[in-house]
């Protein structure tokens, strides 16, 4: 389904008893995937939970406008998705550049959020890992995809997953590969100024913050800087996965969500 939100056109799915009361989720994905990222979460969660999944500015099919966009913008793309589906607040799962999009929603819209769960995120970047976000504009903008897309998976997945060749990660590379480049290339723009971690303690509602034990993308070490940052927020490490650990261990994954949202 597709609605206007924020100028632009946005892809979005609802699933669950959307004629009942239940509270709603809202699971924002990573960059260079889409909504689909969320498939073995949206069965779970539906089970208990409305909940909205939708494809960020420059990804899926949602519009890419060519343009450098900013944390800010996908923020508010956000808040006019949830105003223009009547959604108040929402439990929100954002993982890799969504739980960016998360934080930065919550602390330009407080009481958005019902509650926060970061996955394999981050609040900063150091300052050594800039240039590679240029390097990956000006890849994409040359030359498409297909160059980003090995050294993507590699990063994304352990060793151990990737050698046995699952299905799950032809899923994700035909997400990598059929990603925008100038929605890529957007929001490669946006992510590397996130600088939130000083800001965290301004956040009232609980927060998760979930990794995979062997994330390259972003290391345990800068969720633990989140950990320290927010207080009272949970820290779960899961084991055997790297970027993508909603995907690589959902099980775990799962227990580690759906405890803290029976919590709040």
């Amino acid at each position: 389904m597709k609605i206007k939100a924020n100028g632009i056109e946005v892809n979005y799915e609802l699933h669950g008893d959307l004629s009942g009361s239940a509270p709603w989720v809202t699971l924002s994905h990573s960059l260079a995937c889409n909504l689909h990222m969320w498939d073995a979460q949206i069965e779970t969660l539906s089970k208990q939970y409305r909940v909205l999944a939708y494809d960020t500015r420059g990804h899926g099919l949602t519009e890419a406008p060519a343009a450098a966009y900013t944390l800010d913008e996908l923020a508010d793309d956000a808040k006019a998705l949830l105003d223009a589906l009547k959604i108040g607040s929402t439990h929100f799962v954002g993982l890799s550049m969504g739980g960016m999009i998360g934080q930065t929603l919550e602390l330009k819209y407080p009481g958005t959020c019902s509650t926060l769960a970061l996955c394999d995120t981050t609040s900063r970047y150091p300052e050594a890992a800039i240039p590679m976000w240029a390097e990956r504009v000006k890849t994409a903008s040359a030359q498409g995809m297909e160059p980003l897309v090995a050294g993507t998976i590699s990063r994304w997945f352990t060793d151990p997953f990737r050698a046995k060749g699952d299905p799950r990660i032809d899923k994700v590379t035909a997400m990598i590969r059929s990603t925008p480049p100038l929605g890529y290339a957007g929001c490669c723009e946006a992510l590397p100024k996130i600088d939130t971690t000083a800001r965290l303690n301004a956040i009232k509602c609980p927060i998760i913050i979930i990794v995979g034990e062997q994330d390259a993308g972003t290391p345990v070490a800068l969720s633990q800087a989140m950990h320290a940052a927010a207080p009272g927020s949970e820290l779960v490490i899961i084991p055997n996965a790297s970027h993508l650990s909603n995907v690589e261990q959902p099980e775990a994954f799962e227990k580690a969500l759906t405890g803290f949202l029976a919590r709040h």
